[in-house]
């Protein structure tokens, strides 16, 4: 009984819209009707009620329901709702007058039927504005016992956040900066534009603003660098909106605020791929993804399950990762088919099975161990793992016929001075030359810089130690990386797979690389603190194995462009395929009976170019020219 009283109470607000509405409805015949006989000196007596009212009122109430005029909440009405009451009030005049054609308007003047739906729209859209604006008014009396908030930005994210935080009860703001000439002493919602983002040290104290909300999305990381710098200046807490990109894929929830994240701040706009080819190419497959719980592995896999892959077939060695990544698939792409293999891409046994699951169209190989310091003191695991796992899931996806397969490769493959870079130039070159040996599969290699946030990256290592008040250590006052986020990373090898040719090497435009140094500071400033004064920078010194410098292409790979502006593939450099794929078993050999001088005079024999000797004072010879100067000067 309860819940049914509860389900009549609820639709009492719903039904007295209702009787609103129809009421304003004859209120508006009658009103025009009365205006149009006003005139006239021997008008007719109006009746309250009869036939053409009876017919105006069942049709425009059927109407009203049909376009969804119901839908709506008068909290928050907007012009949709006014152009969805006019189009209700239009369809309902042409309703009107096809029904009133067969007494031939008798009684009805014309001057009523053209005036009716701007009338009717104007009864109806009124009180509805007027409502919003009452409460409105309301919430702002209430709020003013909220947190103070000086909004950076005067546009449409400026003014629906100003809703936001009035609706959320836990916020005041008290005004706005802007820097667009005529917007100066404007009002945005009641809140006045107080200057432009210049002033915000000074209106910040006029205030005694508690935080600041950058409301500006479409900044670029110049002008991003720019407000945060002035931000920074205020001493005051501050957040940004959103954009609009992070909240469809799920990563932020409209409204909410969140911190300036790095990225805002590297001075490179992301990739725009393009997803019709990626679609088109990616739409019902099967892939596998190897080291499908890592950083790379698992945004692959949830950028194929966006992007239409019909299954995943997962292989990772950590049962934690896996379960995770699993759990997570399912949960978010129930439509797709999810298969996890527990087990280590270096064990044939264990690929021939993943392989054996379901008819695999492309494999991509992001398993791989990738952190300098620990591969130079385990030489034998580097080589196992990057090397000759390469060679066993590449070969059997060979055997297994895949269509694609993609190796996931590094720029310090470039000139290696590392067991890293070194490990995998040498995967590198198995893909190229089985390549050249494979009819049925398309080998294809993506090489990008350092991932943001990706596990053992420098990102979280500086927030750690920023969280725990310093010092922040740097290896060298010089040192840089190219840099682009695990989004971005994961959508150029897509990207590359859609788009391969035989044998080919990727790489993404990363702008300029970023001074260690510089990314130190801008981090620190992120986290409110000031660099060198509330938490310390120290210089180490390179670490065994580390370049000061990285760079994309060796000086002979003959970068060129690609259907896509901001990638460019590599050719092919010379090399002894039969030496690289000969030298495999005798470094199988040399792994079994753990012989790491063996080793090292295999990769030395087969890459010429491998001198770690060099890495002390390391001065690099490929070409480093930026992107845009070497796309200006093709």
């Amino acid at each position: 009984m309860s819940a049914r009283w509860n389900r009549i109470i609820a639709l009492v607000p719903r039904a007295a819209i209702v009787v609103h509405d129809l009421f304003m409805v004859w209120a508006c015949w009658q009103l025009l009707h009365a205006g149009r006989y006003s005139i006239l000196p021997d008008a007719p007596a109006l009746p309250l009620w009869n036939v053409d009212t009876s017919l105006v009122l069942g049709i425009q109430a059927l109407v009203f329901w049909r376009v969804g005029l119901y839908r709506g909440l008068w909290r928050f009405a907007s012009v949709a709702d006014l152009i969805n009451i006019f189009k209700a009030s239009f369809i309902g005049l042409v309703a009107i007058v096809l029904t009133l054609m067969w007494k031939r308007f008798d009684g009805v003047p014309m001057s009523v039927l053209v005036i009716y739906p701007f009338a009717l729209s104007a009864l109806l859209g009124a009180p509805r504005l007027l409502y919003r604006a009452w409460k409105d008014y309301q919430s702002v009396q209430s709020d003013t016992s909220g947190r103070r908030v000086l909004i950076l930005g005067a546009g449409q994210a400026a003014e629906a956040l100003v809703r936001d935080l009035r609706r959320s009860g836990e916020f005041d703001p008290v005004g706005l900066l802007d820097d667009a000439p005529h917007l100066q002493g404007a009002k945005l919602q009641g809140l006045p534009i107080l200057g432009t983002l210049d002033d915000a040290a000074a209106v910040a104290r006029e205030t005694s603003a508690k935080l600041i909300v950058i409301a500006i999305p479409s900044l670029d990381a110049v002008g991003m660098q720019r407000v945060v710098g002035l931000c920074e200046s205020t001493g005051v807490p501050f957040r940004t909106v959103p954009k609009l990109t992070d909240i469809l894929q799920g990563q932020s929830l409209p409204g909410q605020l969140k911190e300036v994240a790095i990225e805002d701040l590297l001075g490179r706009k992301p990739i725009q791929p393009d997803w019709s080819l990626i679609r088109n190419w990616l739409g019902g497959r099967t892939v596998l993804v190897t080291g499908a719980g890592g950083s790379i592995g698992s945004e692959l896999c949830r950028q194929c399950a966006r992007h239409g892959a019909g299954r995943i077939v997962l292989l990772e060695m950590s049962e934690l990762l896996l379960l995770t990544i699993e759990a997570e698939l399912c949960r978010s792409f129930p439509d797709i088919e999810v298969e996890a293999v527990l087990g280590d891409c270096g064990d044939p046994a264990v690929i021939r099975h993943a392989l054996s699951l379901h008819r695999i169209e492309a494999a991509f190989h992001a398993a791989a161990y990738k952190q300098v310091p620990v591969l130079e003191r385990q030489l034998r695991e580097a080589v196992r793992n990057n090397i000759l796992a390469t060679e066993n899931v590449a070969r059997a996806c060979m055997e297994a016929k895949v269509e694609h397969f993609v190796f996931i490769s590094t720029d310090k493959a470039v000139d290696p001075v590392n067991s890293l870079g070194a490990s995998k130039r040498y995967a590198e070159m198995i893909c190229q030359s089985l390549d050249q040996k494979s009819t049925h599969t398309r080998f294809v290699t993506v090489r990008f810089g350092n991932v943001l946030a990706s596990a053992g990256s420098v990102v979280p290592l500086f927030r750690d130690q920023i969280m725990k008040g310093g010092p922040v250590t740097v290896t060298d006052p010089e040192v840089t990386r190219y840099f682009m986020t695990i989004p971005e990373a994961c959508q150029l090898i897509l990207q590359a797979a859609a788009s391969a040719s035989h044998g080919a090497i990727y790489t993404l435009d990363m702008g300029e690389p970023v001074p260690i140094r510089v990314l130190a500071e801008q981090m620190i400033r992120l986290a409110g603190k000031q660099p060198y004064k509330d938490i310390a920078i120290i210089y180490t010194g390179l670490r065994p194995g580390e370049k000061l410098h990285e760079t994309l292409f060796y000086s002979d790979e003959d970068y060129r462009p690609t259907s896509h502006p901001k990638v460019l593939e590599a050719g092919v450099r010379t090399f002894s395929r039969d030496l690289v794929l000969g030298n495999v078993p005798k470094l199988r050999d040399a792994i079994t009976t753990y012989d790491i001088e063996a080793i090292q005079q295999i990769l030395f024999a087969t890459m010429p170019e491998f001198d770690p000797l060099q890495q002390d004072a390391y001065i690099p010879s490929a070409n480093v020219v930026p992107f845009p100067a070497r796309e200006a000067n093709r």
